[in-house]
Order: C-alpha cells, then structure tokens, then sequence
C-alpha cells in the first residue's frame, strides 16, 4: 500500500522548486493534493494535468498564502472541494536578498509576510478541521538559514527562524489533540533558482557540505512523506535539518 493512500495534503507554494517536488511525491504515494500557487499559472497548470495521469484527485488554487483571508479562503475551498484534508504543508516562500545597511523595509516585511505570516494564516485556518478530526499533520518548511543566519539575508533568516518557533509553540498547543507540527530545515538544494549559481560559487558550497552533493527537491520532499504518513506518528516539535551534514 502506498504511504499516504487514502489522504488528502494542501501544500502552499506548489507549482516549482521544493514545493512541485512535494506534489510530485505526494502524488506517486496516492495522496489526493491541493496546491496553491500566486503568479506561475503556466507552470500550476501544467502541474495539474501532469499528476492526473497518476490517478488522484489534484487542484490547483491561485491564493496569496500571506493573506489572511485568501488564506481563509483556501481551507473552506479545499474542504468543499475535497471533503477535508489530512495534511498541511506550509511551503509558500521568497527571497529578497541584500545586507542591512542596503535592505529597504519594503524588502524586509515582504519575506516576513510571505515565509511566515503564511505559516500563521494557514495554520490557524486548517486547525479547526484537524481538530475536527482529531487529528493532523502540520509541515513547516524552513532552512538552515533559520538556525544559523547568513550574511545577506536577515529577512529570510527572521522569517525562518520565526517559522522554527511557531513550530515547536504549536506542537505544544496542539499534541494533545493528536495534531503533529514539524518543520524541515533544508540546507543547499537544487532547484531553478541555484541553476543561476555560477560554477565557481557553485563548487564553493558543494566543497563545504560533506556529502559533497547539493540536496534534490526529492530528498526534501521523501521527508515530507515521512512526516505526513503514519510512520511518524510519535514525531512533533522538531525542527530536521535535510543539509547533508553542512550544520553538523
């Protein structure tokens, strides 16, 4: 039987990088997906009739994760649409990238709004269905960024790091009710954006993992399976570096 049969997951962000590797897994293990995207209509579509062919029920929604009441919107769509879901995935996330001294505030609130406000709108929205059914599985998706900083990058940093508490502040309030709140912290993976990376910086990052390897979008997404499935069920609060031993 397949991982997450008989399971329905909305995934924000869905429609490239991490969080089309997401939806590709999640599909391939027979779980029903509704995803949400902001701008790549192409990509979302050509998403959406890709994973038909895998015989479970897919949708896309067009949805601003960082506003509170699409985010609202979301939920109720997907609850009609699907009848429920079983599992949430809280991916939706940008960069702007610049040091402090240079960084606008315009630049500052849009990664906070968009990496961690989502986290709150949708968490806060899917609870009363998980608690409804007694139960659930919330997945975060941070980065190493969000433990260790990086020069460069406050704003994603604050934003994941923010995310990585909410995380372990909602485990707390909701175990008892058999809800699961986990994130993933992800370090250097490949996806269209580090496909821009020149070679020199590229061969940088790679010498100082010890895997020597950059990460795929499946090694990140096999571990949402993990969190999202059964198989996991007495894992909540913790915050699980996917970094090939970068931060070890």
């Amino acid at each position: 039987m397949k991982e997450l049969s008989n399971k329905t997951a909305i995934i924000t962000g869905g429609s490239k990088g991490i969080g089309k590797g997401i939806v590709k897994k999640f599909a391939e293990e027979g779980c029903n997906i509704a995803f949400s995207y902001l701008s790549s209509e192409s990509s979302a579509s050509k998403l959406e009739k890709e994973i038909k062919f895998l015989g479970v029920k897919i949708k896309k929604y067009k949805s601003d994760a960082s506003n509170f009441k699409e985010g609202n919107q979301l939920i109720n769509d997907v609850i009609n649409d699907f009848g429920g879901f079983d599992i949430l995935i809280n991916n939706a996330g940008i960069t702007k990238d610049n040091l402090l001294l240079r960084m606008d505030y315009e630049s500052w609130q849009k990664v906070l709004d968009i990496n961690l406000n989502s986290c709150f709108n949708l968490t806060k929205a899917a609870v009363k269905e998980f608690l409804k059914k007694k139960k659930g599985s919330i997945i975060n998706i941070s980065s190493i960024v969000g433990i260790k900083g990086n020069a460069g990058q406050s704003n994603y940093a604050a934003s994941k790091g923010g995310i990585n508490s909410f995380t372990k502040s909602i485990a707390l309030e909701l175990g008892s009710r058999n809800i699961r709140c986990n994130a993933i912290a992800p370090g250097f993976i490949e996806t269209e954006m580090t496909n821009q990376i020149d070679k020199k910086n590229l061969d940088n990052w790679i010498n100082s993992i010890p895997l020597k390897r950059a990460g795929s979008v499946e090694d990140v997404a096999n571990l949402c399976c993990f969190l999202g499935s059964d198989k996991s069920s007495y894992i909540t609060g913790q915050i699980i570096k996917i970094d090939g031993g970068l931060l070890t």
